[in-house]
């Protein structure tokens, strides 16, 4: 059973960028979700969200997301100034469990550090998503869901 959502996750990794003055893409936003999913799966053997991820060309994606951030392109979500937005955000990380937050503070010790484009390459030399865009050219669109029972087996391996 899940202990949150993807939102709320994406709301802390938004509010920790903010507060340390680092820029967070669309992209490099999808990818800190997508390994956060994978190592709770790995250390925990259930999901930290329910919401699945999709293999597409730029690595793990999960859809509604990229939908809801499609205007911000390329161009980073961070900084975010309003203070009404900073104050709401703030807000809603408090909805997480006490217990996660350390545990997203370990993932973002780790993948904070690398840009939108490196943890997109790492994601793409990873069996989960290999597997999941298996009979796929590397430029065509794939939609098929990156299985979270795929993340559990190849990262509790790495543990």
């Amino acid at each position: 059973m899940a202990k949150t959502n993807y939102k709320l996750i994406m709301y802390y990794f938004l509010a920790l960028a903010n507060t340390r003055g680092e820029m967070i893409s669309n992209l490099k936003l999808q990818k800190l979700l997508y390994y956060a999913q994978a190592w709770y799966l790995a250390n925990f053997k259930q999901p930290l969200f329910e919401e699945d991820f999709q293999a597409w060309v730029h690595g793990p994606v999960i859809s509604a997301l990229y939908a809801e951030l499609k205007s911000k392109g390329y161009f980073s979500i961070t900084p975010i100034k309003s203070r009404f937005l900073l104050e709401t955000i703030e807000k809603k990380i408090d909805d997480i469990d006490k217990k996660i937050k350390p545990f997203l503070e370990e993932v973002a010790k780790v993948y904070f550090q690398c840009g939108a484009y490196q943890l997109e390459l790492m994601t793409h030399k990873e069996d989960p998503w290999i597997k999941a865009r298996q009979g796929y050219k590397s430029d065509e669109k794939c939609t098929n869901i990156i299985s979270k029972s795929s993340m559990l087996d190849y990262y509790a391996s790495k543990i």
